[in-house]
């Protein structure tokens, strides 16, 4: 039990990856929040999974990107389950996928905009208190495509951009707090979100793969509880590729 007594929030953890990482978190010892926007229903059955294997688990609606809902998520936190000792950035912000040409500024801009005010807002709302117990530990979901792009994918890499060198900033200031910022960047993931991405694609993607298949979420979720456990006490700043050996640094 890794992580016995720590309250930790991961935003957008009704489905997918969030869902995983909720799960994983909670199977080793922390109280979680669950968070949703609009899948409630999805949410309910992360929460009854959590407290099927004995965790700690509460529901909270809150749209990340509001500075109000996310000041309310933090209090209903520390009000049942105690202060913030871990947050997951993961919720999903949409976009099209389009070439460069196609592309309206609204959308590029909402893109940007929602991807940082999202873990602006939630790394500002729970910091004071880490800075407070000098400690804490933040982890950002960010995507490969921040470093090595996709056609049609410019707003999506341009916001994971942008979040990778948040996330190092932010390491840098809050090191001397005892508060831990790092990156987990996933590849191509199976998840509702990409079931409808063409067979084809998601095999030449996996033969192109190192190890050969595609990320399931509880890949994704397991470099997250790295991250969010003691053992690396002494890792903070880092930007680590969780995509079966296609991008090696």
């Amino acid at each position: 039990m890794k992580l016995i007594n720590k309250v930790a929030i991961v935003t957008g953890s009704s489905r997918g990856i969030g869902a995983a990482t909720a799960k994983l978190l909670a199977k080793n010892g922390a109280k979680v929040v669950v968070n949703y926007v609009q899948n409630k229903k999805e949410g309910e059955s992360v929460l009854k999974d959590i407290h099927g294997i004995g965790g700690e688990a509460i529901l909270v609606q809150a749209d990340v990107t509001v500075l109000e809902q996310v000041e309310n998520m933090v209090r209903m936190t520390e009000n049942e389950l105690g202060p913030v000792d871990i947050l997951v950035n993961n919720a999903n912000m949409s976009f099209p996928v389009m070439p460069f040409a196609q592309y309206k500024w609204e959308d590029f801009e909402r893109k940007l905009l929602n991807e940082m005010k999202a873990s602006f807002f939630c790394c500002q709302t729970v910091v004071p208190g880490m800075i407070e117990r000098a400690a804490g530990c933040i982890v950002n979901v960010s995507s490969g495509l921040s470093r090595v792009p996709g056609a049609g994918f410019i707003a999506h890499s341009s916001a994971k951009s942008a979040l990778d060198s948040f996330s190092k900033s932010l390491a840098l200031e809050l090191a001397p707090h005892g508060i831990r910022v790092n990156v987990v960047a996933p590849g191509l993931t199976i998840t509702d979100a990409t079931a409808n991405q063409p067979k084809e694609m998601h095999e030449a993607m996996a033969a192109h793969t190192p190890l050969r298949r595609l990320a399931e979420p509880e890949d994704i979720a397991g470099a997250i509880l790295f991250y969010c456990a003691d053992e690396s006490r002494f890792v903070t700043g880092t930007y680590l590729p969780v995509c079966g050996g296609t991008q090696m640094t």
